[in-house]
């Protein structure tokens, strides 16, 4: 609040990272409206009932969000990027911080259509490309967890099979130039979309989320790299038409990807990994091209957990509230709620979690995202 500084002592605001890295913590989420926003969010996080919509919610970029620490009766918001710079080992564990340096490479947002509409078709660069023209040493995969969807839902993936691939890249520019809207079943596969599907979307992989669909969507975090293709005739919220770049997408659409290969690798690759008492953990989804794994765990019970010496992000992505916990009594318990993204710093280690509060007694379900650092 620029209107109201703050000041703290050096030593205690150092002394307030260096306890943030030893335990479970969220951040500051960010909710901005947008051209295809929707309502879920709004209702289901009790947003302020002014704004037209909620299309993003940025809940794990420390790039963008912020940490609110206490001292005392005091609050003071500050970048939740110091973290990252102050604490880089203890936070993402020596393996992730040896590949990516002071970077933290997951990020967790919301992208709301429920009521809304199409985000716009896309697709991100690929790894080769993202080096060569921009600099970057990874790009944009990432994936779709459906938290709620409605009726009709769906999610655009992949090219149909045996199109004509420059009649497509033909009719995208016709429809930027004005002309014909682009025919986007016509060449793009739309899968119907239901509540814990999930959707893996390597860079390459043409894509975007249809109306009426509650995505978490889960990247890593060159995220400003996402070439427009089609945007379906409507304008930004500044009453201007949005960038489009059919050029840097055509440049790396993966033609290849196609209705089957898509349904076979990208769609629901639900794995069975273990189970214990009251506990069963699956994999949903891992491309070889995409070096996040990601985990969901259902739970009456206690869930066991450890970072295996790397951050860990989550999502309660079932059940209204659970309680991370210490086996050791490292850290506080810490209580998270239907939807919010927490961050389990690497050097925690082992951490459990159950159902809690209204959630006792009942299934609980998280999704667990971390960087892949052997087979």
């Amino acid at each position: 609040d620029p209107k109201a500084p703050k000041m703290i002592a050096g030593d205690d605001f150092r002394h307030a990272l260096a306890t943030t890295v030893k335990r479970p913590f969220r951040v500051v989420p960010f909710f901005d409206p947008g051209p295809w926003g929707g309502q879920w969010m709004k209702e289901v996080c009790d947003l302020p009932r002014e704004a037209p919509n909620y299309a993003w919610c940025f809940d794990c970029v420390p790039e963008e969000n912020s940490l609110l620490l206490g001292f005392g009766g005091a609050r003071v918001e500050v970048p939740a990027i110091d973290l990252v710079f102050r604490h880089p080992r203890e936070l993402l564990g020596e393996a992730v911080h040896a590949r990516f340096g002071d970077e933290f490479p997951i990020r967790f947002d919301f992208l709301d259509t429920m009521g809304g509409g199409n985000l716009s078709l896309q697709v991100h660069p690929l790894t080769e490309y993202i080096q060569d023209r921009f600099g970057m040493h990874y790009t944009q995969d990432e994936s779709y967890y459906l938290l709620d969807a409605g009726e009709g839902a769906c999610v655009y993936l992949g090219v149909q099979e045996g199109i004509d691939r420059a009649a497509m890249v033909r009719d995208l520019r016709r429809a930027q130039a004005g002309g014909p809207a682009f025919p986007a079943e016509r060449y793009v596969n739309k899968w119907p979309a239901k509540k814990h599907d999930h959707f893996l979307i390597p860079g390459g992989t043409v894509h975007c989320s249809g109306k009426d669909a509650m995505v978490l969507e889960i990247s890593a975090t060159p995220y400003i790299f996402t070439f427009k293709l089609w945007d379906w005739e409507r304008l930004g919220l500044d009453g201007r038409p949005r960038p489009i770049h059919v050029d840097h997408g055509a440049s790396n659409i993966q033609w290849e990807r196609t209705t089957a290969w898509v349904e076979r690798e990208l769609v629901n690759r639900i794995e069975p990994l273990g189970s214990g008492q009251g506990w069963r953990e699956e994999r949903t989804g891992l491309h070889e091209r995409e070096f996040i794994e990601t985990r969901r765990h259902w739970f009456t019970g206690r869930a066991p957990h450890d970072t295996g010496g790397g951050v860990n992000v989550l999502n309660l992505v079932e059940g209204a509230e659970a309680l991370v916990e210490s086996p050791a009594g490292a850290f506080e318990p810490f209580v998270v709620h239907y939807a919010e993204t927490f961050i389990v710093p690497g050097a925690v280690g082992p951490y459990t979690i159950r159902p809690h509060g209204e959630a006792e007694g009942t299934e609980c379900a998280t999704i667990k995202a971390f960087v892949r650092t052997r087979p």
